[in-house]
């Protein structure tokens, strides 16, 4: 007789758990958003850090940069910087600690929707995609193809239905656009008309930054508010590692700086190829290239929203190749998480890259290691998180949407375990024990946090063989194949009213179809 409540206990509990599983929890409820605080890794001690720091000063002073613009040589030399014989600039270190005293910390990139502003403060961890790659991955037909505009859209109207993935960098190149500036104004439509949140692009000249100022402009519905809240930033690759500005590029960050842009400054040596080898002395050169960058934009605007992108990537040394996916890619961009920190500078690197070519074991060992490493160490922007495969070259709709299910997972390792006089209470353990029915299964306590203390995966499948039998024996691909339909199937969001639509594509010859 004692069994009967125990099973009626077990049997509701259960339900109740499978009940309050099924619905949406509200916002401030889930046990992950934007912004978790990281830093519990450290794979630099103290020493480490201060030694690079010396060294990237030393970079700076003595080896310098090569190939500035006119503009970017007239910008640094008034603000400090020496000019060589040899055409190079060199950053005396009073320079840079006096830059580095008026950059910006506390950051905020702005979503067209409030609720996706991303604080680019302290430790917070941030993550998102980008690569530009220039595939797309067809699992459906284990292929490889060229990679179109609508891909681009449509990637961003699966991130903006994603929790997990906290702003959208460009994805992918619209090989199917032949004109530069087409392509790049159509980029811009591409992106902010699928997602409301933060939008990060490059732009291939600096001629064409009037009309990208001019199309944002109409969306925001008009300067002043674009300038209040800029919802796109600007992924500039100013350097040419190995430590050489990047002509064009330095021009687009100019015109990005004076129209209200905030920018990733953006340095992505290759370790063995084009930085060097040893990964300590890999993240001297992009530090030193990066805090060139911040001088550089400082000395325009001091104060202006910039991103300390050092993005040291990995080469396979047997064969030089590129390996996003490696075990040493995932310790580069936490040690540039490090260096941030040190500086206190909003930061962002490079995570979550696989080099496999699908969706698969390899891939996903590749994508956890890496974001959970850099979430760890307390980087605020992980970019390249979800979706890139084949080191950049592909990116895969599918592995998007199973990446959202990854990054719940490591959100809720960088949250970590919390400690409380409620938490450690023996109340429960008591009611339980003492006479109890010796299980916490539908308990009060085990109810009351289980949504705000748990994460479930949307598509990863925790059944029983004999369940997963029951239910058709479902495949994680096809689940992210039936997401991604629901969701591109679905009616489109109106994110930019009608009537701005219209004027933007009477102006801008729009590749999408209305």
């Amino acid at each position: 007789m004692s069994d009967a409540p125990v099973r009626g206990r077990r049997s509701g509990g259960r339900s109740a758990r499978v009940a309050m599983r099924s619905e949406k929890l509200a916002e401030e409820l889930r046990p992950v958003h934007a912004g978790l605080v990281g830093g519990q890794y450290k794979p630099l001690t103290d020493a480490a850090v201060k030694r690079i720091h010396e060294a990237a000063l030393d970079a700076l002073e003595v080896i310098g940069l090569s190939e500035a613009p006119e503009s970017g040589i007239k910008i640094l030399t008034e603000a400090g910087a020496i000019l060589g014989d040899d055409g190079r600039i060199r950053f005396p270190r009073s320079l840079v600690e006096d830059m580095l005293a008026v950059a910006a910390r506390d950051i905020t990139l702005h979503g067209r929707d409030p609720k996706h502003d991303l604080n680019l403060s302290g430790s917070k961890v941030h993550y998102g995609t980008a690569g530009a790659a220039v595939h797309i991955v067809d699992v459906e037909k284990n292929e490889y193809r060229e990679s179109f505009l609508q891909d681009l859209h449509d990637s961003a109207r699966i991130v903006d239905k994603l929790d997990n993935v906290h702003f959208f960098q460009r994805t992918m190149v619209a090989r199917d656009i032949v004109d530069n500036f087409e392509m790049d104004m159509n980029t811009i439509y591409a992106s902010c008309t699928g997602t409301r949140k933060h939008v990060g692009t490059s732009f291939t000249d600096p001629a064409y930054m009037d009309g990208a100022f001019e199309m944002l402009h109409m969306i925001a519905g008009g300067e002043d508010k674009w300038r209040e809240r800029p919802f796109l930033s600007n992924s500039n690759c100013f350097v040419v590692p190995p430590m050489k500005f990047a002509t064009e590029s330095c021009m687009v960050m100019e015109a990005c700086v004076r129209g209200g842009m905030p920018v990733l400054l953006l340095s992505a040596g290759q370790a063995g190829a084009t930085a060097p080898a040893p990964l300590a002395t890999a993240i001297v050169q992009a530090v030193a290239e990066c805090l060139a960058g911040l001088v550089y934009v400082n000395a325009m605007s001091p104060g202006h929203p910039a991103i300390f992108g050092t993005w040291p990537f990995v080469s396979d040394l047997r064969t030089g190749a590129m390996s996003g996916g490696s075990g040493e890619q995932a310790l580069l961009s936490a040690g540039c998480a490090q260096m941030h920190r040190f500086y206190d500078l909003p930061g962002g690197a490079a995570a979550g890259i696989a080099d496999a070519k699908m969706p698969d074991m390899q891939a996903g060992w590749e994508q956890a290691i890496s974001n959970l490493s850099v979430g760890l160490s307390g980087l605020n922007m992980a970019y390249e998180s979800v979706g890139m495969h084949a080191s950049l070259l592909g990116f895969s709709l599918e592995s998007l949407i199973l990446g959202d299910d990854l990054l719940g997972q490591v959100q809720r390792c960088i949250k970590g375990i919390e400690v409380s006089e409620d938490s450690v209470s023996l109340e429960a353990m008591k009611s339980v024990c003492l006479g109890g029915p010796g299980h916490y299964l539908g308990h009060d306590q085990t109810l009351a946090i289980m949504q705000t203390e748990y994460i479930y995966p949307e598509l990863a499948d925790r059944t029983s063989p004999k369940e997963w039998a029951e239910i058709g024996k479902p495949n994680l691909i096809e689940k992210a194949i039936e997401r991604k339909r629901a969701i591109l199937d679905a009616p489109k969001d109106v994110i930019i009213d009608p009537a701005t639509d219209a004027a933007i594509r009477k102006k801008f010859n729009i590749h999408l179809q209305a």
